[in-house]
């Protein structure tokens, strides 16, 4: 598979909505957002975060989505008696930024400038995923925000940054230690995350 169909493959969508520690992508199918955890990027410029919240919702906001199943058997029943539904209804995932390409080295933190909207959005490859998370200096802004939602992002990305790694256990330890040592004053918070990342 050349360079150029391996990137298209793994398009996902564009920017909708851009700020330097987060982004908006509108998928180019409905439901068709990468899960919660998945490392995704821009190209240009090279801007990498994590998907953390996935949301369906009406195309126009002024046009409500209502209820049309009362006569169906079976939701696809719905999508095939209203075909204009993938027209009006559109997949959204928002990516908090961790880091971004520089003088062709991946740094951790905010970009200089974050990407232009309709800049296309990727699901990192193995690769790529496993050059982002070789070291956890990304763990600071992963950790940012309100507990709960973030630390569910740190081990959805965590558990699926590990099948990226060699040494999958390994991984999830190296990542369990710099949690512990970023996390020591909030015991109950790390134990929470530990157990979510523990090693199967």
């Amino acid at each position: 598979m050349s360079q150029r169909v391996a990137q298209t493959s793994r398009r996902v969508g564009e920017v909708v909505e851009s700020a330097t520690d987060r982004c908006t992508v509108q998928c180019y199918q409905l439901y068709q957002a990468p899960p919660l955890g998945t490392l995704v990027m821009t190209r240009s410029p090279e801007v990498y975060g994590v998907v953390s919240r996935i949301s369906t919702e009406s195309l126009y906001p002024g046009r409500p989505v209502v209820a049309r199943g009362e006569e169906e058997d079976t939701e696809e029943g719905i999508y095939r008696s209203n075909p204009q539904l993938t027209r009006l209804l559109c997949t959204r995932f928002e990516a908090r930024v961790l880091g971004y390409g520089q003088n062709q080295a991946v740094r951790h933190g905010l970009p200089p400038i974050p990407p232009p909207v309709h800049a296309f959005a990727h699901r990192c490859d193995e690769q790529e995923v496993r050059e982002f998370t070789q070291n956890l200096d990304f763990l600071p802004l992963l950790l940012e925000g309100q507990p709960t939602w973030a630390d569910e992002i740190a081990g959805a990305l965590l558990v699926r940054a590990a099948d990226a790694h060699p040494d999958r256990r390994d991984f999830l330890l190296t990542a369990g230690k710099a949690l512990a040592a970023r996390l020591s004053s909030d015991l109950p918070r790390l134990d929470g995350i530990l157990r979510r990342i523990s090693p199967q």
